[in-house]
């Protein structure tokens, strides 16, 4: 049994650790029950929760759930914005930071790899996000379209260019960001002075049987078209200033909800794009599911817990007794 005095002392070895794994492995759950066992703060590592007015279909931590545990980066950007990998390396850096400054122990919980991958092994010392430089690209994107600003990027940095497709806003928009406030273009960046990342012990939830992760995936999706997935797509599609191609709108089952209504819109019957939303969402979050996993497959420092084990609790604690001195 983990002992849960003084927390931050008892993985001498990290600076956080990070409980990470597919959709629809049970991380929430799993992190729920350790906050019962230390003092502990909970950094997500997802790049839906960020968005706010984006609750059912990330499934976001309840607000009970949210009020029995600190919960760090949910609803931090409005759906219109970007977030990147790079800024939650450095805000995740600086959470981690405080948080055991407070001497709680960080837990970073969530399945975006790309992030968890940017804070691990650190970022290139890129220039700071600039708001008022990527509210403007944004605005020129909405008038004008991605492929016009792919164009321009084309133009300042080829290179970068070469390797984006023309609707990859978050991409584009990061690159000409750079290009506006330094006048460099990005790839000039790289390699050049690496910024240390923390150090992370890597718990991973892993279906020892991909058929029982499938039958979660269907299940939570039902659960989310129940709660009402369709009519928070039907907000945000509402909103001016949203549309299909920007990186909030094209998060797992908001895309496949956005599409199904614009199918409507074009003639398709309800009941038709009904079932269209739940066959292609679920296959979207298998997908994801996939990806999430030859991710993790290269991760080989984590240390992996069978998620469809009826014990999964006491295995995960088994491992984090290891981790102690």
């Amino acid at each position: 049994m983990v002992n849960p005095s003084k927390p931050t002392e008892l993985f001498p070895a990290w600076d956080a650790l990070a409980l990470v794994g597919p959709t629809a492995s049970g991380k929430t759950a799993v992190a729920l029950a350790l906050a019962q066992l230390w003092p502990l703060e909970i950094i997500s590592v997802d790049s839906a929760l960020v968005y706010q007015g984006m609750d059912i279909g990330t499934a976001k931590p309840t607000p009970t759930e949210r009020q029995a545990v600190v919960h760090h980066l949910i609803d931090i950007r409005d759906p219109a914005h970007s977030y990147s990998a790079a800024d939650f390396a450095r805000d995740a850096g600086a959470l981690i930071h405080d948080i055991r400054a407070r001497g709680k122990l960080p837990l970073l919980v969530g399945g975006s790899m790309l992030y968890v991958k940017a804070l691990v092994d650190g970022l290139d010392d890129l220039p700071l996000a600039d708001p008022a430089v990527r509210a403007a690209i944004e605005a020129q994107a909405a008038q004008y379209g991605w492929p016009a600003l792919h164009a321009e990027l084309a133009v300042v940095d080829p290179q970068a260019a070469q390797r984006l497709p023309p609707h990859d806003a978050q991409r584009i928009a990061r690159a000409l960001e750079v290009w506006r406030i330094t006048g460099q273009a990005l790839s000039s960046f790289f390699g050049a002075t690496r910024v240390a990342g923390p150090r992370v012990g890597l718990l991973s939830l892993e279906p020892q049987d991909r058929a029982w992760l499938h039958q979660r995936i269907a299940e939570r999706f039902d659960s989310m078209l129940q709660q009402g997935l369709v009519k928070e797509v039907e907000a945000l599609r509402a909103r001016s200033d949203l549309h299909a191609d920007l990186p909030s709108m094209r998060c797992v089952g908001y895309r496949q909800v956005w599409e199904a209504l614009d199918a409507i819109d074009d003639g398709m019957p309800g009941p038709k794009a009904m079932r269209l939303i739940r066959e292609r969402g679920i296959v979207a979050s298998r997908q994801l599911a996939k990806r999430q996993l030859t991710w993790l497959r290269g991760m080989p420092q984590r240390q992996v817990v069978a998620c469809d084990s009826p014990q999964v609790m006491a295995d995960v604690q088994a491992v984090l007794a290891q981790w102690q001195p």
